[in-house]
C-alpha cells in the first residue's frame, strides 16, 4: 500500500486515488487508515482529533463488523485542510450507508481553518451517489453552517484534566465526593491492568449491565478485537475495583495523543452500594491526569436520559450539544428523525436470559452502526 504522499493520480472512484478541484485548488484523496501510517500523523494535527478519528480504531470496527473504511482526506497546497473518516456498511437487512463513525460517540470532520465546508459536503453527498448509499450519517456535526435540522441530538460531557489531583476531587459535586469516599471506606481495591483477563472480567460485567439497560451486548468478538488493536497496544486499559477476590465494576479508558474516552462502564448490581463505579472512574481520571493527559470525554448522552446526565455533570464536565446530520442521498437534502435509543426493544431485552441476550448482539451488531 503506497503511503498518502505517494498516492497515483486517477479517478477518485478508485480507493487510494486523488482528484483535483480546479476551482478551488483543493485535491482530494482516499486513504487506507488500516495500512497507511500517515493517517494518525495527520489527525493529530488538528486539535479537535480524539480516539474515534484514531487507525487503531478504524481496526476494531473492521475486524469486528467487516465494515469498509472509505476514508478522505482534503489538501490545499500540499497541506491538509479536511479529514473525514467514513466506513461503510452494508446490510442485506438494514440497507448500504455511510457513518463518520459506526458506534463512535462522536467523530466529526476535522475540518482546518482554510477549508470551506461546502466543498466538503458537496464531495459526501456525490461519494453517496457514487456507493449507491441511501444515506451518510456525520456524527458531530458542529462544523456545519446549515439551516437543516440534525438527524438527532445528544449531550457530551467533557473534563478538563490540566489541574492537580486536588483540585478535580474540589471541583465533583458533593455526591460524587462522597460516593468515592464511601467506595474507598468500603474495602474495594482497584487494579489497572492491560490483560486480556481483565478485558475479559469487564465482558461478564458488561453482559450484565446491558440486560439492565434493556440491550443486547456487543459481541466478545469486538472486545477482543479491542484488547488486540487498542489495549494491548498502550492505547487503553481498563480498572476494575473488586470486594475481595469478586470484581463489581470495571470501565474501559482509550486514549489517543492528548485527549482520552471513558468508552464502557459497568457494574454487578447487588454492589451498587459500595459504589464501585465512582471509584473506577476517579482511578482512570488520576491515571490519565498523571501521564499527561489534557481532556477526558465521557461520550454520549441521550437526551431523555436524565440520571445519567447527572451522574456525568456530577464530575465538573463541560457539557455542550452533539450533533448528527443525515443526508438522504434520493432525496438530495438533510433530514430529520428522532432519538429511537428507547423502545419496546428495551422491555424484550431486559428479561431474556444473558446467552440469549449474547446471541442476539452477535447476531445483531454487523448490520447496526
Amino acid at each position: 500500500m503506497p503511503s498518502l504522499a505517494h498516492l497515483p493520480l486517477a479517478r477518485e472512484s478508485n480507493p487510494g486515488s486523488r482528484e483535483l478541484h480546479p476551482v478551488t485548488k483543493v485535491e482530494s484523496r482516499f486513504v487506507d487508515p488500516l495500512a497507511d501510517p500517515e493517517w494518525d500523523r495527520l489527525v493529530l494535527s488538528h486539535p479537535d482529533a480524539n480516539f474515534f478519528h484514531s487507525a487503531a480504531w478504524a481496526r476494531v470496527l473492521s475486524r469486528s463488523y467487516g465494515h469498509k473504511p472509505v476514508y478522505l482526506c482534503f489538501f490545499h497546497g500540499g497541506k491538509p485542510c479536511a479529514l473525514i473518516p467514513l466506513m461503510e456498511v452494508k446490510s442485506s437487512f438494514t440497507g448500504r450507508r455511510g457513518v463518520c463513525l459506526p458506534f463512535s460517540d462522536f467523530c466529526g470532520p476535522l475540518l482546518f481553518d482554510d477549508c470551506e465546508p461546502s466543498l466538503v459536503a458537496a464531495r459526501l453527498s456525490a461519494l453517496a451517489l457514487e456507493r449507491k448509499w441511501k444515506h451518510f450519517e456525520i456524527r458531530d456535526g458542529n462544523w456545519f453552517d446549515l439551516a437543516a435540522e440534525p438527524a438527532v441530538e445528544y449531550l457530551g460531557h467533557s473534563l478538563n484534566l490540566r489541574q492537580s489531583a486536588e483540585g478535580l476531587f474540589a471541583g465533583f459535586s458533593s455526591s460524587v465526593r462522597r460516593a468515592i469516599r464511601k467506595a474507598e471506606q468500603s474495602g474495594l481495591t482497584t487494579e489497572v491492568s492491560q490483560n486480556h483477563e481483565s478485558v475479559t472480567e469487564f465482558y461478564r460485567l458488561h453482559v450484565q449491565t446491558r440486560r439492565r439497560h434493556g440491550l443486547p451486548p456487543q459481541p466478545l468478538s469486538f472486545f477482543r478485537n479491542i484488547f488486540d488493536e487498542v489495549i494491548q497496544k498502550g492505547s487503553g486499559f481498563v480498572i476494575r475495583a473488586s470486594l475481595g477476590s469478586r470484581c463489581v465494576a470495571a470501565a474501559i479508558f482509550f486514549q489517543f495523543g492528548r485527549t482520552a474516552v471513558y468508552k464502557f462502564g459497568a457494574s454487578e448490581a447487588a454492589s451498587r452500594a459500595v459504589r464501585g463505579n465512582n471509584l473506577v472512574m476517579w482511578k482512570g481520571i488520576r491515571l490519565l491526569a498523571r501521564n499527561g493527559c489534557e481532556l477526558l470525554h465521557l461520550g454520549r448522552t441521550s437526551l431523555a436520559n436524565g440520571g445519567l446526565r447527572r451522574f456525568k455533570l456530577g464530575w465538573g464536565t463541560t457539557e455542550k450539544l452533539i450533533r448528527y446530520f443525515q443526508w438522504d442521498t434520493a432525496a438530495g437534502n438533510w433530514v430529520g428523525r428522532c432519538d429511537h435509543s428507547k423502545g419496546l426493544h428495551n422491555a424484550f431485552f431486559a428479561n431474556m436470559p444473558l446467552a440469549i441476550n449474547r446471541f442476539a448482539g452477535a447476531l445483531l451488531y454487523p448490520h447496526l452502526d
